[in-house]
């Protein structure tokens, strides 16, 4: 079975550790930093308005990343720069993709022509199967602990299952703030991890200090699911604002998502006024705050550079 391989053999890097794409978070200067401590940071295409400014970050990675590092495609038709970031990423032969929502069949093609290496967001051994069928190279295991969008399954029963009946390896997404929770991932056959949350609250880090300040002051217990932002559900800080909102679509919202023809439309429009809603608070102080994390925020506890983060992840000690 292939699956024994390690995401440090399949990429060549010292510690087994994805820093997970965050929309509007990740950014070169994290990815180059991630690089420098040994690990691969990836970061998704849209964090990029326009093609030209996809293209200038991919040739300043290209010029500084001393090791891999990857792009984040969304697949579906709600993404319409898909074919030309595609494009984008063989050309400049970045060293791997992960692909969301939708099916990676003409990323994989086009990708491995090119000498680039695709990993699939998976949350079940359903489609897992499909995208193997379909010749990803890795799957990422998405589960109910992951920041952001995320799975229905446990880690605890995902991994085994997926490591258990499928060939290629799979790396670990949700649950990882420590080097304790890491190693719980590794023993349960897990390839690698990719880890988000922690990295928000870092230096390089290019969203205000107040969200940074939010992963370092709330925990756990303070992560909400809402599919008030982008009509599936997303895992929010429980800030007073957040309280007011409310985390469910109202009756409107619910009929427009399950309208047939509306649905494809609605959806589209909830996602893009939630991506703005992001947008806005990401980057400025406003009593208006939606930010997205995950739960394991629970281990932030002051605001660090990226290298720091990535020993607390890698040291048994951290």
């Amino acid at each position: 079975m292939h699956n024994k391989i390690t995401l440090s053999q399949l990429l060549n890097i010292k510690h087994p550790v994805i820093m997970a794409p965050m929309f509007l978070v990740s950014n070169v200067e994290m990815l180059v930093e991630a690089s420098k401590a040994g690990i691969t940071g990836c970061v998704p295409a849209l964090n990029y308005r326009t093609i030209d400014a996809f293209e200038a970050a991919l040739k300043e990675l290209k010029d500084s990343c001393t090791g891999p590092f990857g792009v984040n495609l969304i697949v579906n038709k709600s993404n319409f720069l898909y074919k030309e970031q595609l494009k984008s990423c063989c050309a400049f032969k970045v060293d791997y993709i992960i692909t969301s929502l939708g099916s990676p069949k003409e990323t994989i093609n086009q990708a491995h022509k090119a000498g680039v290496k695709v990993f699939c967001d998976v949350v079940n051994l359903d489609y897992a199967k499909k995208v193997e069928a379909l010749g990803a190279d890795a799957l990422i295991a998405v589960n109910k602990e992951a920041g952001g969008h995320f799975g229905p399954t446990s880690y605890e029963k995902l991994i085994p299952e997926l490591v258990e009946n499928c060939n290629i390896p799979v790396i670990s997404a949700g649950g990882v703030g420590n080097n304790t929770q890491m190693q719980r991932m590794m023993n349960l056959g897990a390839a690698g991890v990719s880890v988000g949350s922690i990295f928000i609250a870092s230096t390089e880090s290019g969203v205000s200090q107040e969200y940074k300040e939010a992963c370092v002051n709330y925990g756990a217990k303070d992560i909400v699911a809402s599919n008030k932002l982008s009509g599936s559900y997303c895992t929010v800080i429980n800030t007073p604002y957040v309280k007011n909102m409310g985390t469910q679509q109202n009756g409107i919202e619910k009929f427009l998502n399950k309208n047939k023809r509306l649905k494809k439309w609605f959806k589209a429009f909830t996602f893009y006024k939630g991506m703005k809603k992001f947008e806005k608070a990401a980057f400025s102080a406003t009593y208006k705050t939606v930010w997205c994390a995950g739960p394991s925020i629970e281990y932030v506890n002051a605001v660090k550079p990226v290298n720091e983060i990535v020993k607390t992840l890698v040291n048994a000690k951290g």
